[in-house]
């Protein structure tokens, strides 16, 4: 029987919040359960198992991401359009670490409820390169080039890797402009 008040958003949001909390690594069914006040097996007539749990999770922390990237980049072009970009992809990892960690997880064709989510996400990033003239298959590589820096970036941010006395979000602004050289002159 379906617990009251228990429904598959209530519970992915749930494993949201767990997640940035305590750590993606921490969201279990019986995490959740605990949470809910009800046995693990009463979680199972909402999803199948934690892997559509996480990967529920995913689609939901990328549809914010798109969101927040979508309304930055909004208007831009440009040196603007990446900065815009960049800033809010970071932001968003920062204040959901949890979320961004579930965004990071390989996530099969067939597991995908909302093709639309994983569109967007192409969409904002191939539109924000196509400023600077790109075309594929430079649309591909400078988008893999983007997201390896920025994750890279952000992992080591989120683990407390940057020691130097110089402010973390002064070497974020350089990058940046290294990046847009880069994209304009990308060849």
């Amino acid at each position: 029987m379906v617990r009251v008040g228990i429904t598959v958003d209530r519970l992915v949001r749930a494993a949201a919040e767990l997640a940035d909390t305590d750590g993606l690594d921490k969201v279990t069914v019986s995490a959740l359960a605990r949470r809910f006040g009800v046995k693990d097996a009463s979680l199972y007539s909402h999803v199948k198992n934690l892997r559509e749990l996480r990967v529920r999770l995913a689609l939901l922390a990328s549809a914010e991401m798109n969101e927040a990237i979508g309304a930055a980049v909004a208007g831009r072009s440009g040196r603007d359009a990446l900065v815009a970009f960049a800033d809010a992809y970071r932001g968003y990892a920062l204040a959901h670490p949890g979320r961004y960690a579930a965004t990071q997880q390989r996530i099969e064709p067939e597991e995908v409820t909302d093709p639309a989510v994983v569109l967007r996400s192409v969409e904002l990033t191939q539109g924000m390169l196509r400023g600077y003239g790109l075309a594929e298959p430079g649309l591909t590589d400078a988008g893999r080039l983007l997201r390896a820096t920025f994750h890279g970036y952000i992992h080591i941010e989120l683990s407390g890797g940057f020691h130097a006395s110089r402010p973390v979000d002064d070497s974020w602004a350089r990058s940046l402009d290294a990046l847009h050289r880069l994209l304009e002159n990308w060849s």
